[in-house]
């Protein structure tokens, strides 16, 4: 179990390279282990060699990211007031705040579930479903979405309110710990429980179960911290309308982000759906296999941003700027180092999930188009996640919204229109460019402004 530390002396009086390795990094090496277990489905299924399960499960992505809406809502519009409670000192209130929202999240995950499992099948059609690949795309649906979105939003949400406290570490291990394990159980249940045929029902399974887990650890941790400014009790359950209102102001723009990112996704599955599987089961891959610094760098910001907000809300204005400026500096260095590997490795990354040639080599293609947003996509997102961390969401909407309304759905339809699939996956790069510039205008205009 990883070791108690003192997540006052944390966000006080550490230097911050050492507060924001001490935070980040467990979150990133739990990304890291999110993005594998993420990619063992897609490896797995990959091993059949067969492009219509891959493009099966690959439709089921935008569905999973508007789970994580609800999870951004409670788990991070929570989870930063809890971070800015705690710099104000006012442990009670910030006990009430986490006791609503780990409700409030088991209510939205379970209306979900059931929401999906009622018109599963349309909505699966709608996405780009063809007859050969709903079969699958249900399969994976059923065991991800309509018996494991409870657990799986729960966790993030529970992971958000660890994470705000100090306790990284704790959140790291609950993650990895379930990663490695869907990892383990993904071919027991593809190659050795179930019959051939039913590989991405045993994929389902397998994630399913490794989020049951995760999920009951992190009941575990919570409910054996002694006079933790976190409760999952009923009886807590009398946040103020202040601080209700504080959680949607961040939550609300938070999970209209993932909303936007999601929509964004479903057009992108919609459109490389119309040139046929093969497109769409490269382009499936390539999504996944491109966020290994994505998720890095949100493991990044996850560090930042408690650190961020307690300094803010204490009023330690230097400190908060000096945490941001660092992460920012060396996330962007880590998103143009990946740039380059991506480009020398693309085509041997495709083949790590699939050997269909024709698919290697459109993903090839298309990783290393996509792959060139990296460093402007981060500069995006930590300055979403900055204005989220110190309670102003409206802002965070602004900026989010921006980026996928004004610049990246639209160039989308432009771009697929002109280009047609390479157009597609070109777009990525050129909306983040400009949103770059655009977010850090704002942000240094909001540090002018404030006096900060």
């Amino acid at each position: 179990m990883p070791e108690k530390h003192n997540p006052r002396e944390i966000f006080e009086s550490w230097p911050i390279p050492k507060a924001l390795t001490e935070l980040a990094l467990p979150m990133i090496f739990g990304q890291l282990i999110i993005l594998v277990y993420n990619l063992a489905d897609t490896f797995f299924i990959g091993r059949t060699n067969n492009p219509l399960m891959v493009a099966g499960v690959s439709l089921l992505l935008p569905v999973f990211n508007i789970s994580i809406t609800f999870a951004n809502l409670f788990g991070i519009g929570g989870g930063t007031l809890i971070s800015r409670l705690m710099g104000a000192k006012r442990d009670d209130e910030a006990q009430s705040v986490s006791a609503f929202c780990f409700w409030m999240t088991i209510f939205a995950g379970g209306m979900f579930a059931l929401g999906m499992y009622a018109f599963m099948t349309p909505i699966l059609r709608g996405l780009g479903a063809s007859d050969d690949t709903i079969i699958f795309a249900r399969q994976y649906t059923f065991c991800v979405i309509v018996l494991g979105a409870v657990p799986t939003i729960l966790s993030m949400t529970m992971s958000n309110f660890l994470r705000s406290t100090g306790m990284a570490k704790q959140a790291g291990f609950g993650v990895s710990m379930g990663g490695i394990i869907n990892i383990f159980l993904d071919p027991l249940f593809m190659f050795v429980i179930l019959p051939k045929g039913y590989e991405v029902l045993g994929a389902g399974i397998a994630t399913m179960l490794s989020n049951v887990i995760i999920c009951s650890y992190f009941l575990v941790v919570i409910l054996r911290q002694k006079d933790s400014v976190l409760s999952i009790s009923p009886a807590n359950v009398k946040a103020s309308l202040r601080n209700i209102k504080e959680v949607f102001a961040v939550g609300v723009p938070a999970a209209i982000s993932v909303t936007l990112f999601d929509i964004t996704y479903i057009i992108i599955d919609k459109l490389a759906s119309n040139y046929g599987d093969i497109p769409l089961a490269a382009v499936g891959i390539v999504l996944k296999a491109e966020r290994l610094p994505l998720n890095i760098g949100i493991g990044l910001c996850q560090g930042m941003m408690p650190l961020a907000g307690y300094n803010y809300s204490s009023g330690n204005f230097a400190r908060m700027k000096e945490a941001v400026n660092f992460s920012r500096l060396v996330g962007i260095v880590f998103g143009f180092v990946s740039v380059a590997m991506y480009e020398i490795f693309a085509p041997y990354i495709m083949r790590i999930f699939i050997e269909d040639a024709r698919t290697v080599e459109l993903g090839t293609h298309f990783l290393r188009a996509r792959c060139l947003a990296t460093p402007f996509m981060f500069m995006c997102f930590h300055l979403v996640n900055f204005f989220q961390a110190v309670g102003h969401g409206g802002k965070a909407l602004w900026l989010g919204a921006s980026r996928w309304v004004v610049f990246n759905i639209p160039l989308l339809f432009v771009m697929d229109y002109v280009f047609g699939m390479y157009g597609i996956v070109w777009t990525q790069a050129t909306a983040d460019i400009m949103m770059a510039a655009v977010s850090l205008w704002v942000y240094r205009e909001f540090v002018r402004r404030s006096g900060l």
